[in-house]
């Protein structure tokens, strides 16, 4: 017996000597590989990407090159490294790059190579997403619309023509990064690529010669051998060695993992908000519900999210897909014009900061799974024969917190949270308690401009007969080519004065059936109305009375788009405009427009061809003031340049919907009488981005305005700013993630001091002036609407006040001996905090040199956590060493 025991005793230890010997021989690999400095490109396994011999865990936000200026891609690229992401995701718009077919653009916002060596001097990687079909919420999905005309051409499919458009433009892309050396594999900064997009949503529309395109597409991109992986999102069958990966906002419970266990486990888009379309109210999502998610998908080892967006931008001129608004993604951690959408961006850089504390854990450690309890589990990492070790504690109850014991301790969960314990034993971040500062946005009137606009104007005419001889009204698409959202439509009507009705009440109804987007009519050069459809719905039927008279009756209809479709199968095929008119009424009867008459058409507006948006169109046209506000009319003003250096926008008060242009250049198209069920416009303020305006003269403004009746006076340009900051942290919450380090195994405090604090930070070059709301207490609200509740702290302004008026940044410990509070012991205390910062006066010099010390103090807390991720790589090759040894 005893013999038996002491051989099943020497079974358990060889058992545990191989398992840290694969676990040693793991580390070893990745770090010899690290070593051989010529082993360049990515490859991967079923734990990660694997960069240039290196494991990585992969923090990734979409930023589109377009739909910001070159001057704002630093300041972007860098406030997303400052978020602790490390790899910037892009599509790449082939419509922008090729809008004529063989003629390529790659000047200004569309300058792919520079965006892309941008993001590589910050030291982030790059994943690019290349189509040919995008969908992004980009005008025709990103391809270019001249593909329509091409002959028997069918998108996305096994289909001849399409399929070679679109490998002369995958290598003409790939061969410009290829050339600029640009891949990983080159020393470049691109480790991933992703063919084609969400094809599982057209797939079954395509059958057989869908899978023979799939295939197609994934053979023509890992033949160009370019050192990098592929992914397809949304595709369950990826062909080959094509990885497939997950889209959504709940990856974690909703992907059924890689095709193949070798494969590593990526997110290539967690939505960070909804994108809108004109008529939608506002919509958000909560930060702590992306924390969450993205918590449980790194708990079930997922190695890789990109947040779709983390800066969503402008839909410039009439880039946006049909009845998206030209605001894009705005409720992303960073908002359209590029400033911190706080909590967002704080709360998902702590919880970046908390996965990097597990990324030994979760790179090499084993995974396990446990239930706690009915709402509840653990999920968690360990390295066996080491005490690298790292749990995430799940509560699954959306309305009750628990407390669940691990290890020997006991740990309350808020209700559905995850608390994030990189030792296995600390928690330093749980996904619903946030310690991240807020912030809210001020739309501040420009002085310079506040006097008013004084608009001149130039009416459109109306074509009351354009020659043509079809018997059916053409189709928008085709007709308007991109190059306009306007078409005209006339015909004629010749009606007996015998046939008018004469009856009391009775009138001639005229009937106009779209299918989209929107139509102005006029009878007989009269404006009649206006209809227009919704992104759900954008066939509509027009029907108003109109006033004939005995003979020739005119009728004109503007069909007018508001973008090309941008999802779907057989887009080629889609169709847009009048396609029926009839007259009802008539003493004869309801008389047809479709079938007996012919049709003319006309592409495009006299102002648009002219180009009167431009200083030198503008000078083609005769402008009149104080005239007549019909529909169709152009509206030019000069304006200053508005006064600071804070983002500028223009709000579009009193005005109906159109098209803005700023000294030529298309700001977008905006839709102001589109209300949302709330009764409010779904975007009232453009953004105006200063460099394309002019420092010292004065700019060109023209607004095209398709309705009439519009208040002029309502307009005005406001600066943005986010100098509301707020805080909004309870007295249980755990200290904030930033104030702890890894050494060696262990999750030790940064300082001394680990009490919870409320930090509030100015934007650059700004102080705090005014505290504006303060309780600790139980305040309710939002930043910008705080209420008090009525356990208050006397002392509660006092204090905020004493630690924070004029400085730039400030802490505030949380917890009641700092506001010497005795009150509703009961209960658990929140401090609320809302204060007011300003551009700093004085001395220029002196606040230069103290925001400066700030940056160099964020500089130096990075210096030190990157000597720390160093620390432990040697501490890692330290311990394989001494395993060797042994």
């Amino acid at each position: 017996m005893k013999s038996r025991t002491i051989y099943l005793i020497g079974i358990l230890l060889l058992i545990s000597l191989c398992l840290k010997a694969g676990y040693a021989k793991e580390e070893k690999d990745d770090d010899e590989n690290n070593k051989k400095t010529n082993k360049k490109g990515v490859t991967y396994d079923g734990t990660s990407l694997i960069i240039n011999g290196k494991r990585e865990l992969l923090y990734s936000g979409s930023v589109h090159y377009p739909r910001s200026t070159p001057d704002m891609w630093p300041s972007i690229i860098e406030k997303a490294r400052v978020g602790r992401l490390n790899t910037i995701q892009t599509y790449v718009f082939w419509n922008v790059h090729e809008p004529e077919q063989g003629k390529w653009d790659f000047k200004g916002r569309f300058d792919l190579v520079k965006f892309i060596k941008l993001i590589h001097e910050k030291g982030l990687y790059v994943t690019i997403r290349l189509g040919p079909f995008i969908q992004a919420e980009w005008n025709h999905g990103g391809l270019p619309v001249w593909l329509r005309e091409v002959p028997d051409v069918y998108f996305r499919t096994d289909n001849e023509p399409f399929k070679e458009h679109t490998e002369r433009y995958v290598r003409k892309i790939l061969g410009i990064l290829k050339e600029e050396k640009l891949f990983a594999s080159q020393g470049g900064p691109i480790i991933l690529g992703q063919i084609e997009n969400e094809y599982n949503a057209v797939r079954l529309a395509y059958k057989e010669n869908g899978e023979r395109y799939i295939k197609w597409a994934a053979n023509l991109v890992e033949s160009m051998n370019l050192g990098i992986p592929w992914v397809m999102c949304k595709q369950d069958n990826a062909p080959g060695n094509i990885i497939n990966a997950c889209n959504g906002r709940h990856c974690g419970d909703t992907f059924p993992g890689p095709k193949r266990p070798d494969m590593p486990s990526l997110w290539t888009e967690n939505w960070t908000t909804q994108f809108r379309v004109f008529g939608d109210p506002t919509t958000n999502r909560r930060s702590e519900d992306i924390a969450f998610a993205v918590s449980r998908f790194f708990s079930k080892n997922g190695s890789h999210v990109n947040y779709y967006m983390y800066h969503g931008g402008t839909n410039f001129g009439r880039t946006s897909a049909h009845f998206v608004t030209t605001r894009y993604y705005d409720h992303a951690p960073l908002d359209e014009y590029g400033m911190e959408k706080d909590p967002k961006y704080g709360h998902l850089k702590h919880v970046h900061r908390a996965l990097e504390l597990c990324k030994k854990a979760l790179l090499w450690g084993h995974p396990r799974f446990k239930k706690l309890g009915p709402d509840t589990e653990v999920r968690y990492y360990e390295q066996p024969g080491t005490n690298v070790c790292a749990a995430f504690l799940a509560n699954n109850n959306t309305r009750e917190p628990n407390t669940v014991k691990f290890k020997g301790q006991k740990f309350v969960l808020p209700s559905r949270s995850i608390s994030i314990l990189p030792d296995c034993k600390t928690v330093v971040y749980n996904t619903a308690q946030i310690v991240a500062q807020h912030s809210w946005r001020n739309f501040v009137k420009s002085e310079k401009n506040s006097k008013g606009l004084k608009f001149d104007m130039y009416s459109e005419n109306v074509p009351s007969k354009v020659e043509g001889d079809t018997l059916i009204p053409g189709e928008l698409y085709y007709l308007t080519k991109d190059k306009t959202d306007y078409a005209w439509y006339t015909t004629s009507i010749k009606i007996k004065e015998d046939d008018l009705p004469d009856k009391k009440g009775v009138k001639t109804i005229l009937r106009v059936a779209s299918l989209g987007h929107a139509a102005i009519v006029y009878v007989n050069g009269e404006y009649v109305g206006n209809k227009h459809g919704s992104h759900e719905m954008k066939s509509f039927v027009f029907k108003k009375p109109v006033k004939l008279k005995p003979g020739d009756n005119h009728i004109s209809i503007l069909g007018v788009l508001t973008g090309f479709p941008d999802s779907g199968s057989y887009m080629e095929k889609r169709f847009a405009g009048p396609r029926g008119a009839s007259i009802k009424g008539l003493k004869s009867g309801e008389r047809d427009l479709t079938e007996n008459n012919h049709w003319g058409h006309l592409a495009g507006l006299e102002g648009e061809k002219k180009e009167v948006y431009t200083e030198q169109g503008s000078k083609k046209v005769k402008w009149v003031k104080n005239g007549e506000r019909k529909p169709l009319t152009w509206y030019k003003t000069y304006f200053e340049t508005p006064e600071g250096e804070n983002t500028v926008a223009i709000r579009m008060n009193g005005m109906g919907k159109g098209l803005i242009w700023v000294n030529g250049i298309g700001i977008g198209r905006y839709w102001m009488s589109f209300l949302s069920p709330t009764g409010q416009p779904t975007q009232s303020e453009y953004h105006i981005p200063r460099t394309f305006m002019k420092k010292k003269e004065k700019n060109m403004l023209v607004i095209f305005e398709e309705e009439p009746g519009v208040k002029l006076e309502a307009i005005d340009f406001v600066l943005v700013n986010r100098d509301t900051i707020c805080s909004f942290v309870e007295e249980n919450y755990p200290a904030s993630v930033k104030y702890w380090k890894r050494q060696g195994p262990n999750i030790v405090p940064r300082n001394k001091d680990m009490r919870l604090k409320s930090l509030i930070k100015c934007p650059p070059g700004k102080q705090i002036v005014s505290v504006e709301f303060a309780s600790f207490g139980d305040p309710t609200g939002t930043c910008g609407n705080f209420t008090m509740g009525k356990c208050s702290a006397s002392k509660s302004k006092e204090v905020v006040e004493k630690k924070c008026l004029g400085k730039s940044r400030c802490s505030i410990v949380v917890e009641r001996e700092t506001f010497e509070d005795k009150k509703c012991q009961g209960i658990v205390k929140t401090l609320a905090v809302q204060v007011k910062c300003e551009k700093k006066q004085g001395n220029e010099q002196k606040h230069k040199r103290e925001d400066a010390e700030e940056e160099d103090d964020d500089e130096e807390e990075e210096e030190e956590e990157e000597k720390e991720r160093e620390g432990n790589n040697q501490d890692l090759k330290d311990r394989v060493k001494r395993k060797q040894d042994h």
